[in-house]
């Protein structure tokens, strides 16, 4: 998991701007305070600290296992391909210690809170679902390949495989952005962070010592969001997806009015009538049938 991450507003990237400038020419603001603590930013944190505290509180004060919930919402990629699908997100709601929390959720807002900013609360939490589930998938194949002797029955928690993702996402959009590593006292560009990071999730993927399995979520989050950010559509990927649904159904509505026009033709030829249709399925009129070409005035288009 990432340190915390903190961004530095009075550095200058190499065009000589510093990072008010920087943000003003994108259309942004800065502030010299903590990043605001709001949208799903909040939520993520909220909805992951609560179930951490219910899970002290029940494991400290009441001596009760958590691990039937953990069972049930971690990531076991053995449950998963029996149709347990619903763990390739829920898995990030779950944390194993304090520290695994305290990071995870530092760093999702400092992070996080500028992209959503930028980006606005939609795409922004495709995004975090995109890495989310994606890291799931890649710890899923990994799991199942057996590499380096790991079993597709270890459980996998964390929201460590989206905030990956959005540090690569941070990291490309804000490539010469001087950042703090909380608590280290120095300054390190976006770039070089999410480069240190991908060395330190390789070299974690191939230590037998912790069976590899979450920093192969690490890797798989880097991944997609690298994929995020070069292909997603600009609008987002919901904007795109009810785009497509609309695309595909008007195309059937126009097919069943282009069918339905041709059966129509066919009836009213057995009744020695004729009638006229465009392309489109739109009714010509006889006495527009030679000055159109191929479109109807009393028709419609969808």
């Amino acid at each position: 998991m990432p340190p915390g991450i903190v961004a530095c507003p009075s550095c200058r990237n190499r065009k000589g701007e510093n990072q008010t400038q920087l943000l003003m020419r994108r259309g942004g603001t800065i502030s010299f305070s903590f990043p605001p603590f709001v949208g799903w930013v909040r939520r993520i944190v909220v909805a992951c600290t609560a179930i951490y505290l219910i899970k002290l509180i029940l494991e400290s004060v009441f001596s009760i296992s958590f691990w039937p919930v953990e069972k049930l919402f971690a990531l076991i990629p053995v449950y998963v391909m029996k149709g347990a699908v619903w763990q390739l997100a829920t898995y990030s709601l779950l944390h194993a210690s304090f520290g695994h929390l305290f990071f995870n959720m530092l760093t999702l807002w400092f992070i996080g809170a500028y992209l959503e900013r930028d980006w606005g609360s939609r795409r922004f939490i495709e995004c975090y679902l995109f890495c989310v589930v994606g890291a799931a998938l890649v710890t899923i194949g990994v799991a199942y390949s057996h590499f380096l002797g790991m079993q597709p029955s270890i459980p996998t928690v964390g929201a460590s495989g989206g905030i990956f993702g959005l540090l690569m996402a941070f990291g490309i959009l804000y490539a010469d952005q001087e950042m703090y590593l909380f608590p280290l006292p120095f300054s390190i560009k976006a770039k070089y962070l999410v480069g240190i990071w991908i060395v330190v999730a390789m070299v974690g993927a191939l230590s037998p010592a912790q069976n590899g399995v979450a920093n192969f979520a690490h890797l798989g989050g880097l991944l997609f969001g690298f994929l995020f950010v070069r292909f997603s559509p600009r609008r987002g990927l919901s904007h795109a997806a009810s785009e497509r649904y609309f695309g595909v159904r008007n195309w059937y509505y126009r097919w069943k009015r282009r069918r339905a026009a041709r059966k129509f033709e066919v009836y009213m030829r057995q009744h020695d009538r004729k009638v006229s249709f465009d392309e489109h399925g739109n009714y010509i009129p006889p006495e527009d049938q030679d000055k159109t070409n191929g479109g109807g005035k009393s028709g419609w288009v969808n």
